[in-house]
């Protein structure tokens, strides 16, 4: 008796549809068993159950921004004598917590594991593929390429610069003194300096955003930091469809237009200036738009002169290029320096006596002088140095950073899979008792040299560590001495609210939810 195959399957279009239902149910089915296979091989890492459902571990986490930092630490806290290397599920995603030096060797030391976590790429619209977000051979050309520009002797062209927008500060600063005499919000006085600096640094132009806070590039810079710790704190803001469709992506669309338009417009005005053999006029031009707030600066090669002479030297950087790259500098020399000077005079100013070794190391280098500071005198301010360096301990000023795995990578005996986004705890790795002893406590002499003889090298990473450090580290820290030592020099600084009430935010950068508040007691130098 013969068999037969109905008529259905046997009909032209029919086969093909067959074949095509079972091609597609195999690759479903794989696509399950891979899955199932990945999830297990995850759930072998200690953590919290997760990855068969949609949310994973997200509806632990649903919570307030104010509450989200402390809970997510609060969680690896209680979670950690588990073992060195935990797991949540950030919905279908597994994310691995790490927390001490020598998993943070094993990720940050590594040359092939240098592709940033899914997050960054809430970056890409401002920033597009800059040094912070490329990968690949990309990020390596591109750090080959920028690296010269932050060389010593480039640097100290911008210390002019840190101090003429210093003074500034001290007159804002002076001013507010006499109208709030009982104290004020140190915060935004700081941001908008450090915008100043790094406006003039990057594009060589001033925004003047200490004299003109409202003005349109500074409140898109603001507005745009502020967009960005949203989508990184809302689930339902991670999402680009939800996020296009909601008033914050039309906010950043209008964000981007100011911020792009500004910049193409200094790159347009400096290649032409440079084309034409202006420079030396000691002024540029960027239109006469008075919503832009923009001030001729002085003569000064910037970092945008830096890239226009790299590309000027046979290397191909197109404008895009070249614009994406300043932004990124915008972004990464803004936020993170304000967080680091207003958490040192938070610190400074709770702790008189670190406070009066402070000023008597200023007193031994500048005297009664009201003089700028120099290369020279910002390389004897040690123990300044030591106390930025033990604020960036406990406040880091990026306190998690995410990278993603491209391949199995063992840590700590576990093999985390491929693909998998590792979250690196800086401000838990910070607090290791065994190589800084009651963490808790601000003690700049820990940073001493013959203090910090034998600490493990990944157990203190303010500016990440290995082949992608931060690139401007020393401009930061360049920076932070000289504003640092200027409001020390002018005022006396004291702290009004206990570091155990301030409320953290990890907005992208680690801040105080209610500002950083001193009450400032001006000096009077002879002259």
């Amino acid at each position: 008796m013969d068999f037969h195959l109905p008529q259905w399957i046997t009909a032209p279009n029919s086969v093909t549809l067959f074949t095509l239902a079972i091609v597609v149910t195999c690759a479903v089915f794989f696509a399950i068993i891979k899955r199932i296979n990945f999830i297990q091989r995850v759930n072998k890492i200690p953590g919290m159950f997760g990855g068969f459902t949609f949310l994973g571990n997200a509806t632990a986490f649903l919570v307030t921004p104010e509450e989200l930092f402390i809970r997510v630490m609060g969680y690896v806290y209680i979670m950690r004598s588990c073992g060195p290397v935990l797991r949540i599920w950030a919905g279908p995603f597994p994310n691995i917590l790490l927390f001490t030096p020598e998993a943070f060797e094993v990720v940050l030391s590594n040359n092939t594991l240098i592709d940033k976590s899914r997050e960054y790429g809430f970056l890409h619209p401002w920033l597009n593929t800059g040094l912070l977000t490329s990968t690949g051979s990309k990020w390596f050309n591109r750090r080959k390429l920028l690296t010269p520009t932050f060389h010593f002797k480039i640097l100290g062209d911008f210390v002019q610069v840190f101090n003429e927008q210093s003074q500034i500060l001290i007159e804002k600063i002076n001013a507010a003194v006499e109208t709030q005499k009982d104290g004020f919000d140190i915060y935004p006085f700081i941001t908008r300096c450090t915008l100043d600096i790094i406006c003039e640094s990057a594009m060589g132009c001033k925004i003047d955003a200490q004299s003109h806070s409202d003005g349109e590039y500074p409140q898109a810079v603001h507005s745009m930091c502020r967009i960005l710790n949203v989508r990184a704190s809302q689930p339902m803001m991670q999402s680009n469809l939800l996020f296009h469709l909601s008033s914050y992506g039309a906010e950043q669309r209008k964000n981007l237009k100011i911020l792009h338009g500004f910049t193409d417009k200094v790159i347009q005005s400096r290649k032409l200036e440079r084309k034409q053999n202006s420079l030396q006029k000691n002024v540029i031009d960027v239109g006469t738009n008075q919503d832009d707030n923009f001030i001729p600066a002085k003569k000064r090669l910037a970092f945008l002169d830096l890239l226009i002479d790299a590309s000027n030297d046979g290397i191909l950087l197109t404008d895009a290029d070249i614009r994406e790259e300043v932004d990124t500098f915008m972004f990464e020399g803004h936020d993170t320096s304000t967080a680091a000077i207003s958490w040192s005079l938070l610190l400074i100013g709770s702790h008189p006596h670190v406070q009066e070794l402070v000023c008597e190391e200023l007193d031994r280098v500048f005297g009664n002088s009201d003089r700028h500071a120099t290369i020279n005198d910002l390389n004897e301010l040690k123990y300044l140095e030591c106390c930025i360096k033990e604020a960036l301990r406990l406040y880091p000023s990026v306190p998690i950073m995410g990278r993603q795995l491209s391949q199995d990578t063992i840590i700590h005996g576990y093999t985390v899979p491929a693909n998998t986004t590792v979250l690196l705890f800086t401000y838990i790795l910070h607090r290791d008792s065994k190589h800084f002893p009651d963490p808790e406590l601000f003690q700049p002499g820990r940073f001493f040299e013959e203090n910090s003889r034998g600490r493990h090298p990944y157990v203190y990473v303010p500016f990440s560590a290995g082949p992608r450090n931060c690139i401007g580290q020393k401009f930061a820290i360049m920076e932070e001495k000289v504003i640092l030592s200027t409001i020390l020099r002018n005022f006396h600084v004291k702290a009004l609210d206990q570091r155990e009430n301030i409320v953290l935010l990890n907005e992208v950068v680690l801040r105080p939810r209610d500002g950083i508040r001193l009450c400032l007691t001006s000096k009077k130098y002879k002259q």
